[in-house]
């Protein structure tokens, strides 16, 4: 089988069989990584059947990534899982500091969902949220003017 996996389709809910194929693994895999990742929490309905949104389904590549291609064990993994998502809080505190000057957004518009999925998930968290705030910041200019 080769590295690339097949792009995510533009749903909000996945069951556990889309996601084994979207990710390359087995859903019994999907099962046990839900044990061992605490981040990794698919919704369940009746029946115990689970549904994994969006961000599960890249997290799942990104687990799948980690073990299969980079050779980390289910601890090592887990861990550095652990540090991404602690890089990915500093950042968010860091654009979110009231001192920080004006950041500057490039454009962060996108005309098809098609360009947000295959995005990486990193790099779409970051421009939204400058997207956001730069909104954020117009919003309090125009209340300052009416008020």
């Amino acid at each position: 089988m080769g590295n690339s996996l097949p792009s995510i389709p533009a749903k909000r809910y996945f069951t556990i069989g889309e996601v084994a194929d979207l990710c390359g693994v087995k859903p019994h895999v999907l099962r046990y990584w839900e044990q061992e990742f605490t981040q990794l929490r698919p919704m369940k309905r009746r029946g115990n059947r689970r549904y994994y949104q969006h961000h599960e389904v890249l997290m799942i590549r990104r687990i799948r990534d980690l073990l299969y291609d980079q050779g980390f064990t289910i601890s090592g993994a887990r861990n550095k899982l652990q540090e991404l998502v602690q890089g990915d809080k500093l950042r968010v505190e860091e654009m979110a500091s009231p001192d920080m000057e004006a950041a500057d957004t490039g454009d962060t518009s996108f005309e098809r969902l098609e360009d947000v999925v295959t995005l990486d998930y990193d790099e779409v968290t970051t421009q939204h949220l400058l997207s956001v705030r730069q909104e954020l910041f117009e919003i309090r200019d125009l209340l300052s003017e009416v008020l």
